[in-house]
């Protein structure tokens, strides 16, 4: 176990090293929910005057959904370092060496789980500078941030493995951006779900997207429903799990094709 949380923590400063180097990458990848927030987020702002959204302004509704959707949509290009390794036989090095195969996974979720909550206080902030306003306090953003970071380490696991199985940059980032938009709008992040098409609300509840996103907004009311959280929290939790044994199990499928 000790030397499992070693080469973890290891791996994890390796990689914040990384990105330390390149905070470019960081902003890059806001770019995208800065665009919603200060555009649409004013664009559709009148949506919230319709009957049964049940949000104070579209700002304040769509900020924990942005929170979220660009936790995943980052966590979709964690597999990419991966594939740096591989290029360039650090991967390989790695597999030959004493390291745990599933701290290097770790490493790579501490990494985004980090990542992640940066962006996210970087939203918040800049949703609070157009207008939106957290009822539930410090104790509310604290949980949006769980909820973020487990969705992040969902689609990070995933990204991995994919990685792991394809092993060419191109094929990873194809199947990302098919999961990603897809996933977005077939959930509560940008519209609220009595608004929602019947079908699109059932598909919603088996969308761990939706899971975070509704528990995020929750924990922001004034008078959260405590249950409610605790049970998509419990969902996004379970799921991280299995997806980080998926993407360790995925070294095997890796060191057969090499």
């Amino acid at each position: 176990m000790s030397t499992f949380v070693g080469h973890s923590r290891l791996l994890t400063l390796r990689s914040l090293r990384t990105l330390s180097r390149q905070p470019a990458y960081l902003l890059f990848t806001l770019v995208q929910p800065m665009v919603w927030l200060l555009l649409f987020g004013q664009l559709f702002r009148r949506i919230a005057e319709l009957p049964g959204f049940g949000a104070a302004s579209y700002v304040e509704y769509l900020t924990p959904g942005l929170v979220v959707m660009t936790a995943m949509m980052t966590a979709g290009w964690s597999g990419t370092s991966f594939i740096q390794d591989m290029e360039r036989g650090v991967m390989d090095r790695n597999l030959t060496s004493p390291v745990s195969r599933a701290a290097l996974i770790t490493g790579s979720l501490a990494h985004q789980a980090v990542t992640t909550v940066v962006q996210s206080l970087i939203v918040f902030g800049v949703g609070l500078a157009t207008g939106a306003r957290y009822r539930g306090g410090i104790r509310g953003v604290v949980v949006v941030l769980a909820c973020a970071v487990l969705l992040a380490l969902i689609f990070a696991a995933l990204s991995d493995a994919i990685a792991l199985l394809v092993r060419q940059q191109e094929a990873l980032i194809g199947v990302s951006q098919f999961l990603a938009m897809p996933l977005a709008f077939l959930s509560s992040v940008m519209m609220a779900p009595a608004l929602m098409p019947g079908w699109v609300g059932d598909v919603a509840r088996f969308n761990p997207v939706d899971w975070a996103a509704v528990a995020s907004r929750e924990a922001l009311t004034s008078t959260p429903d405590w249950g409610l959280v605790l049970d998509r929290g419990a969902l996004l939790l379970a799921l991280a799990i299995v997806m980080g044994w998926l993407a360790t199990r995925a070294f095997r499928a890796y060191q057969r094709s090499i």
